[in-house]
């Protein structure tokens, strides 16, 4: 037999029939990420003295009480959050509610945000990463990797919001398809191209902040980007909760925080209208830091403030057992979100690169 065929069959067995004879149902998977939401309100909702002018820069008190303060934290999270609480943590797991004995931590301990998205992105922590500024990763990320597997090839991309990720991507080197509605690097292959008329949207719209754009724009085009591609395994990045919160708006970041879910919702019963998708697809969500709790710190992040160290992480899909919210479990860390991402169609990221995080077991009942 020819060795290059020999060669290609066996790492397709490898594939197909992983050590530990599972065949995953999973053939595409989404990560979406929303920048510093933290895991006090995703768990137990709006939280009652940053509802105020003084500590939440809330111009209208009563109305925001009335759409988000609910009685119980339960309540509070599920008019937040209602798909995350309603289908998310229904049909699958949730992690990060430290008031039940379940951990979800950073390791970096930079507790910013480009080394938070490089350690989900490439389950290692870099020491040379100490900056938000746009220098090209040296680290080489799940997507660029799945790109470079068989079934993947060309079916891996980016639809983010934030003008640094697609330096965090290395899109020069990755070569990975990206669109974040500014240039992206000088060599990066060609944008991802939307609709025209929402780019004529985007140029009209005169912009809060100076290197990202508002979230209905980049879910408007990741929406048509899946449509229209169908890729198999594709990166979703939100921003504005970290940007409301930098501003101290804690009604624009609640309200931020509740369109993300009804963009989840979405882009979820799209993918399960759409036959490639349906039955077939895991969601992962997570994000790339937490903030500071009390009526100041809550706005910020940085190894100084205590506390921006923890997260959260919720998955959905056909291989992930609904154990819903875990309680009293073993932690779970950052730098296990990208092996993860690649088990769950059956590669082993953690083995081509030792120096990761190892994929998180229970996501598929291991």
């Amino acid at each position: 037999m020819n060795r290059r065929l020999l060669v290609f069959l066996l790492s397709l067995c490898a594939v197909l029939h992983p050590a530990d004879g599972a065949v995953p149902k999973t053939e595409n998977v989404f990560l979406i990420t929303t920048d510093g939401l933290r895991w006090q309100e995703v768990f137990t909702g709006a939280e009652e003295q940053l509802l105020t002018a003084e500590n939440g820069g809330v111009k209208n008190v009563a109305a925001l009480r009335r759409e988000f303060w609910r009685d119980t934290p339960e309540e509070r999270r599920r008019v937040l959050m209602p798909f995350l609480w309603s289908e998310i943590a229904a049909r699958g797991q949730i992690y990060g509610n430290q008031l039940k004995g379940s951990v979800a931590g950073l390791t970096n301990g930079k507790k910013f945000s480009y080394p938070g998205y490089s350690e989900f992105l490439t389950g290692v922590v870099d020491p040379r990463i100490d900056s938000n500024d746009k220098i090209p990763n040296a680290n080489t990320n799940v997507f660029e990797w799945l790109a470079t597997r068989p079934r993947y090839k060309g079916k891996a991309a980016a639809v983010v919001n934030w003008d640094v990720i697609p330096w965090i991507l290395n899109t020069e080197r990755s070569r990975l398809p990206v669109w974040s509605g500014f240039p992206l690097p000088p060599n990066a292959p060609a944008l991802i191209k939307v609709s025209p008329d929402l780019e004529q949207l985007v140029r009209d719209t005169t912009p809060l902040w100076p290197n990202l754009i508002l979230d209905s724009f980049t879910f408007h085009a990741a929406t048509d980007y899946v449509k229209q591609a169908k890729p198999r395994a594709f990166y979703l990045a939100f921003g504005e909760t970290d940007e409301w919160a930098h501003e101290g708006r804690y009604d624009h970041y609640l309200r931020a925080a509740r369109n993300v879910d009804r963009f989840i919702q979405t882009l979820w019963q799209t993918a399960q209208s759409l036959p490639q998708y349906r039955g077939k697809t895991t969601f992962i969500i997570t994000t790339d830091h937490g903030r500071g709790s009390g009526p100041k710190q809550w706005r910020d992040h940085n190894r100084n403030i205590d506390g921006a160290e923890h997260i959260w992480i919720a998955v959905i899909g056909p291989d992930t057992p609904p154990l819903g919210e875990r309680t009293n479990c073993a932690p779970v860390m950052q730098n296990q979100i990208a092996a993860t991402i690649a088990s769950v169609l059956g590669e082993d990221f953690h083995a081509a690169f030792p120096e990761s995080g190892p994929p998180m077991p229970e996501i598929l009942g291991r």
